[in-house]
């Protein structure tokens, strides 16, 4: 028997022609079906203009690098340490480019050539990057405030500014010359602040009292806010380390500085000091950190006149993981600031660095750290004051236990502003700055 061919029915015909079509089928008929996988998106774009070593400058590291974390690709332009550093090199995920410039401490001049050359440098290679890629972030840290206006070309194209003003200029400049606040330069630098921060479209600083200090002289208080300046808890972290005390003359008693050697921050007194308690505490010992300077080199020279040279240990630069090993083996930090325009509203990094590793600290009592520690949370000395500051050293010396308190009272205000609730803030404000509208003209 033969069996004719099944026909096939007018659905299966139908099926069997949309087939021909099926792209088209696909597209219109079945797009609410069909999962597209999406291509990623590229990661927004944030550039950074440094006026130091990248590298070293730990507040515009942590910054950039978390950053980095929450998903942007960040480039930065900054100074060299050495002439031999590449031109180029990549951090922890960050671009880093090292402008051929290398920060030399001198006189007013080399300041203001420095800033210019530096200004143009990161101008004009800002510019260029912002032609190929469109920003949108540019954060900009102070010192020289008019740094912000190297970011004119990106801010055009639709990236927000954010000015980091790690210091007030204007104070800075006149602690490092003995100027009056009516001087023509602290003035000139006040202009120059004003309009920075007018430029910016966010301002943040490190603590209270510089943000009223520029609120005070026109910015608006609702642009500026507060990220402070806390330690990295991967490197700065309680050790479990020899006790506190050191009066049982077995060992030495241990003080340490470390830091940027001038003579506002007052190493000077602190050697005064220390020759003072010399004969009752025979085994104490100072140990400093910091670039070689003017300042240092005549320190030295008095270290000699009052016979400390046992007794003071100068160890030059050290890179941070350096400084927490040598802060874990200290008996106490020593912040011995002289007190002037500027040092009486700074909060010093190094009071959160000595705490996060359960040390404790001695800082004069002034505005900015007042702000942020009681008395029983902190040692205080009157600024200025050998004598004073002396008795404060002897008294951690002859009362461990007691120190020790002081030491859990001060690390829970450390706790409070830790870099991980830093980190959270800053990256919200990041992220929470809306898109600039763009000209037309300027859409490139």
């Amino acid at each position: 028997m033969i069996v004719a061919p099944k026909q096939a029915s007018p659905q299966t015909a139908g099926e069997l022609s949309l087939g021909r079509y099926g792209q088209h089928f696909v597209s219109t008929q079945l797009v609410d079906h069909v999962d597209v996988p999406k291509l990623p998106e590229k990661p927004d774009r944030a550039a950074v203009v440094l006026f130091a070593y990248y590298a070293t400058d730990a507040r515009p590291r942590r910054e950039a690098e978390a950053l980095t974390e929450a998903g942007f690709q960040v480039d930065v332009i900054s100074l060299r340490h050495k002439s031999s550093d590449p031109a180029r090199e990549t951090i922890n995920g960050v671009n880093v480019v090292l402008a051929p410039l290398r920060h030399r401490r001198g006189g007013k001049l080399s300041y203001v050539l420095e800033y210019g050359f530096f200004f143009i440098y990161a101008f004009l290679l800002l510019s260029k990057w912002s032609m190929k890629r469109r920003y949108r972030v540019v954060h900009v840290h102070n010192m020289p405030d008019f740094l912000v206006f190297s970011a004119w070309l990106p801010r055009l194209r639709g990236a927000k500014v954010v000015l980091d003003l790690h210091d007030p200029m204007p104070e800075i400049f006149a602690s490092m010359y003995g100027l009056p606040s009516g001087h023509f330069a602290p003035w000139l630098l006040r202009r120059i602040e004003k309009w920075s921060t007018g430029f910016a479209d966010l301002v943040v600083t490190p603590n209270l009292a510089f943000k009223e200090l520029f609120a005070s002289r026109g910015c608006s208080a609702d642009k500026i806010e507060i990220v402070m300046n806390t330690p990295d808890t991967e490197l700065f972290h309680e050790h479990m380390t020899v006790p506190v005390s050191a009066a049982s003359g077995v060992r030495p008693f241990k003080l340490m500085y470390h830091g940027l050697l001038v003579k506002r921050h007052g190493m000077d007194l602190a050697i005064q000091a220390m020759a003072c308690l010399r004969p009752r505490i025979p085994q104490i010992e100072m140990h400093l950190y910091g670039e070689q300077t003017q300042f240092m080199t005549w320190l030295m020279g008095e270290v000699s006149q009052w016979k400390l040279e046992e007794a003071v240990h100068y160890h030059g630069y050290k890179p941070l993981p350096e400084i927490a090993d040598a802060i874990a083996s200290i008996d106490l930090g020593v912040i011995p600031n002289r007190l002037n325009s500027f040092t009486r509203i700074n909060l010093p990094t190094r009071i959160f660095e000595y705490l996060a590793m359960g040390k404790p600290v001695i800082a004069p009592r002034t505005q900015g750290i007042a702000d942020y520690f009681k008395d029983e949370e902190i040692i205080y000395f009157e600024p200025g004051n050998v004598d004073d500051l002396a008795r404060k050293m002897e008294w951690v010396y002859q009362h461990p236990a007691e120190t020790r308190s002081v030491v859990e009272r001060g690390r829970k205000v450390y706790k409070k502003y830790s870099w991980e609730l830093e980190r959270s803030r800053w990256t919200g404000l990041v992220k929470g700055l809306g898109p600039r509208r763009v000209a037309a003209t300027a859409q490139g």
